[in-house]
C-alpha cells in the first residue's frame, strides 16, 4: 500500500480513487480532522497551536504570506510522507480548491522535487477525457507496489519452510 499525495489536496474524487485501489490517500481532510479533534487546541475557532507557525516555516520563508505558511504546516508533512503522487492540472475550484495559488505552486514544486512516481493529468473537459482521466489514474495506481497482507506473508513463510524441509 503506497501513500499517495493527491493534488488538489482536498479532492474527494481523487481520495476515493486512491482508496479503491488499495492505497492511502494523503489529504488535507485527514490533517484538519486531526487538528480539530486534538486536545491541544485551546481555542477551536483559531485551530492553531503555538507550534503551527514554526512548522510552516520549515516549508516557506518568513516573507511569504501567513496563509501560505499556515497551509504548508498541514501540507508539508504529507509531502514528506508521500511515496507517489497524482497531480491534476487546471482543476476547477469545486474539484478541490486549496485557496491560494502560491501554496499550490509551492506544493507542486515540493512534490516534484521529492523524486517519487508522479502522474500528472489534465482535468477532463468531456466525457471521453473523463474516461481517459480515470483510466490513467487506475493504471498508475495499479503500477504502485501494494503492501503484502498477513495471508500473503504466511503463505510465503510456509513455502520457505517447505523448501527448507525438502533440502
Amino acid at each position: 500500500m503506497a501513500k499517495v499525495f493527491i493534488y488538489p489536496i482536498n479532492s474527494l474524487i481523487l481520495s476515493d480513487l486512491v482508496e479503491r485501489f488499495g492505497h492511502k490517500p494523503l489529504t488535507m481532510m485527514n490533517q484538519i480532522r486531526e487538528k480539530v479533534t486534538s486536545i491541544s487546541l485551546d481555542s477551536p475557532p483559531i485551530n492553531i497551536t503555538s507550534e503551527d507557525p514554526k512548522a510552516g516555516l520549515k516549508y516557506a520563508a518568513i516573507e511569504v504570506p501567513a496563509g501560505v505558511r499556515g497551509r504548508m504546516s498541514l501540507i508539508g508533512p504529507l509531502i514528506e510522507e508521500t511515496e507517489a503522487a497524482i497531480i491534476v492540472e487546471n482543476p476547477p475550484t469545486n474539484f478541490g480548491c486549496v485557496g491560494c495559488n502560491r501554496t499550490n505552486e509551492l506544493t507542486k514544486y515540493l512534490v516534484r522535487s521529492k523524486n517519487v512516481p508522479i502522474l500528472e493529468v489534465k482535468y477532463p473537459e468531456s466525457e471521453e477525457e473523463a474516461r481517459d482521466f480515470v483510466s490513467k489514474i487506475a493504471e498508475f495506481l495499479e503500477s504502485l507496489p501494494k503492501e503484502k497482507s498477513e495471508e500473503d506473508e504466511k503463505a510465503i513463510e510456509e513455502k520457505t519452510t517447505e523448501m527448507e524441509d525438502k533440502k
